[in-house]
């Protein structure tokens, strides 16, 4: 059984936010929800100042505060490592929201005015460069896919509707293997400059655990104990400094 982790390659990453569009119509994503989030901050002092961007999915933590904080259960965590949310048992309480310390979880106040099928909205074939080149995912609320109803959490799921149905023993979801491009989530698979890599953390061989070694890669909010399973590459192996920007819904 994998287990599944990410890799963000800060140097690479263009702030482009193809993946909050990839992944917003992969998994019908309600308005004001972004589970691929890319922020913006700044850095220095006036007038020596940058923009820089730090893109922040679900950190799918090894120790999720979010499941230990559930009075119903309804967030678990998956044997391949996924943190998924059981819509039919959650009752919308948000306490995973403030415990999350990424503050990458929603929650829905209203019930969706429509749900939007892409297949449907761009009847384009598959010949057509325009045409989208993510399916909709089908829906399981047992598993927190597919279009969220009104008074439940949502989140990443690493579009679990994919990886899931990968072959067993694969080390690498590598978006240039074409028997494997099927498998690997939206936002890596649009991901223009390649910055993000997807793979077994389990597996020695990976290439997600070779980057993590040679590249000194680094974990968000350590402190904390969480063990998340996204890690980032950069300058220094180092991360922005910043607070979790949390919604006023929570």
């Amino acid at each position: 059984m994998p287990k599944w982790g990410m890799v963000i390659d800060l140097d690479k990453c263009t702030g482009c936010q193809a993946c909050t569009t990839a992944c917003a119509m992969e998994n019908n994503t309600l308005p004001g929800e972004s589970w691929q989030d890319v922020l913006f901050y700044h850095e220095g002092k006036y007038p020596n100042t940058s923009i820089k961007w730090f893109p922040r999915p679900c950190m799918q933590c090894e120790n999720p505060s979010c499941v230990h904080v559930c009075p119903t259960r309804a967030t678990y965590k998956t044997d391949d490592g996924v943190v998924l949310i059981d819509w039919n048992k959650c009752i919308g309480c948000k306490y995973c929201m403030i415990a999350c310390p990424y503050g990458v979880r929603f929650y829905a106040d209203e019930k969706p005015l429509l749900e939007p099928d892409i297949r449907q909205a761009f009847p384009g074939s598959d010949g057509q460069m325009w045409s989208p080149p993510f399916q909709n995912p089908e829906s399981d609320w047992s598993k927190g896919i597919g279009i969220q109803p009104r008074g439940v959490v949502s989140k990443c799921t690493f579009c679990y509707h994919k990886i899931s149905k990968a072959p067993a023993g694969v080390a690498d979801l590598d978006e240039d293997n074409p028997d494997l491009v099927e498998y690997v989530p939206a936002c890596v698979r649009t991901c223009a400059p390649k910055a993000r890599y997807f793979g077994d953390l389990d597996n020695p061989e990976s290439k997600v655990n070779e980057l993590i070694a040679n590249k000194r890669g680094t974990r968000v909010f350590e402190h904390t104990g969480n063990k998340p399973q996204v890690y980032y590459l950069g300058e220094h192996g180092t991360v922005p400094k910043f607070e979790p920007q949390f919604d006023d819904q929570a």
